[in-house]
């Protein structure tokens, strides 16, 4: 006789798991999903073995009544009985025996059971097993909070990476999160390591240049493909993107284009202006007003040649770039109080590139001593290269014929 429909939850709840499914049976089957930490996911809560057995009970309930309904009629009240004591053993029998099942009941065909609902309650015992992470802030300044959730951030991190500098820019994260390193990071970090860019040069590459994961490896490519047909080396484009790291992120027609203006506006041949930029790559990337300021300052307020112009800015190209007041400033003192010609400037104009203080310092004790003497023509000729660029004990011992400790006292009454 089959089941009623009252019965089979007492049924249900007085036969414990463990008396038809081992642990290790059900773990194999209903394993708890992972969770995932990353924004777009959602984690799915864990199936209780309750649930699976109850799954399971509903199946055993329906086999159950097919096979009852199938039997005779005329059977009689003790097999009846029988039956219903083989199916309902008692509470004693339940902890020594394990029922056996129909083949239909294996555990394959829980495999065909509908999923459980993530809205499905768990038991108390269950909660307090789970172990939830914290959840990731919406909005943050910082990329600390994703660097133990993104395999991405990790390997950036390795790699020597400055995430606290990234993070400064507030289209980082969004770009850097959205990356999957074996699809869009590998293969420009291999790229950068054809060119030339080291192990140990990465790190403070990448800090500067993150934006460089957006381009199109083809687009990078046809970029040094373009400076190698401009002649430039392998080993000069390697140096040009290590010290210009946003080189590669500039387009040809924007590479050509600067190019083509120094070599017009400086009037220099195209080795000289292939080795202008080699030295100082930042003419490609940086803005164009301050050196179009520059050549105006040196030659309508400074009073130099052109002539003069371009043998100044081979031999130090960051006078294109400077200061426009430091350099006003260094020409006035030096030309100005230690009264040294143009042409005399132009012979070292590392001058511009030296600090103000260490000019006037220097040039004030040597007055002092009385060697102050700057003109070729006379004994005792000091040059501007001598003046500036040797060390504190030569200049002293050589130039001003003094001690070193006569030179610092004397800096003590400036």
């Amino acid at each position: 006789m089959a089941l009623s429909a009252q019965q089979i939850p007492r049924w249900f709840n007085s036969v414990k798991l463990s008396s038809f499914i081992t642990a290790t049976q059900l773990r194999k089957h209903f394993q708890r999903p992972g969770k995932t930490l990353l924004h777009g996911f959602s984690a799915q809560p864990q199936m209780s073995s309750d649930n699976c057995f109850l799954q399971w009970g509903f199946k055993t309930y329906r086999t159950s009544s097919l096979w009852n309904s199938s039997q005779s009629t005329n059977s009689s009240r003790q097999e009846i009985g029988s039956a219903q004591s083989t199916l309902l053993p008692s509470m004693n029998e339940q902890t020594q025996k394990t029922p056996n099942f129909d083949s239909e009941l294996s555990l394959e065909a829980l495999d065909d059971l509908p999923p459980v609902s993530p809205l499905q309650p768990v038991s108390e015992e269950e909660a307090v097993q789970i172990i939830a992470d914290p959840p990731l802030p919406p909005d943050t300044f910082t990329l600390r909070d994703y660097v133990d959730h993104s395999e991405t951030l990790q390997k950036l991190v390795l790699l020597g990476v400055d995430l606290s500098k990234i993070e400064k820019h507030p289209d980082a994260a969004n770009l850097l999160l959205r990356l999957d390193f074996e699809k869009d990071i590998k293969q420009i970090l291999m790229f950068l390591k054809d060119l030339g860019i080291e192990d140990n040069q990465l790190g403070t590459y990448l800090t500067k240049n993150y934006a460089i994961f957006s381009e199109d490896l083809e687009n990078l490519k046809t970029r040094v493909a373009y400076l190698q047909s401009k002649n430039f080396s392998k080993a000069h484009i390697a140096q040009m993107v290590r010290n210009a790291p946003f080189l590669l992120s500039f387009s040809v027609e924007r590479l050509d284009n600067r190019l083509g203006f120094f070599q017009k506006e400086l009037e220099l041949s195209v080795k000289k202006t292939r080795d202008l930029v080699v030295r100082l790559p930042r003419l490609l990337t940086g803005s164009l007003e301050p050196v179009k300021e520059n050549m105006k300052v040196y030659h309508l307020e400074l009073g130099f040649k052109h002539n003069e112009i371009q043998h100044m800015i081979t031999k130090v190209p960051k006078m294109l770039t400077a200061n426009k007041r430091k350099l006003t400033e260094t020409f006035d003192y030096v030309h100005n109080v230690m009264s040294i010609p143009h042409h005399l400037i132009v012979k070292f104009p590392q001058v511009f590139n030296t600090r103000l203080f260490k000019v006037k310092e220097r040039h004030l004790f040597l007055t002092y001593v009385g060697r102050a003497q700057y003109d070729p023509t006379k004994p005792n000729y000091i040059s501007l290269d001598k003046l500036v660029s040797v060390p504190d004990e030569i200049f002293c011992e050589e130039i001003a014929k003094a001690s070193v400790q006569d030179f610092e006292k004397f800096l003590k009454t400036l």
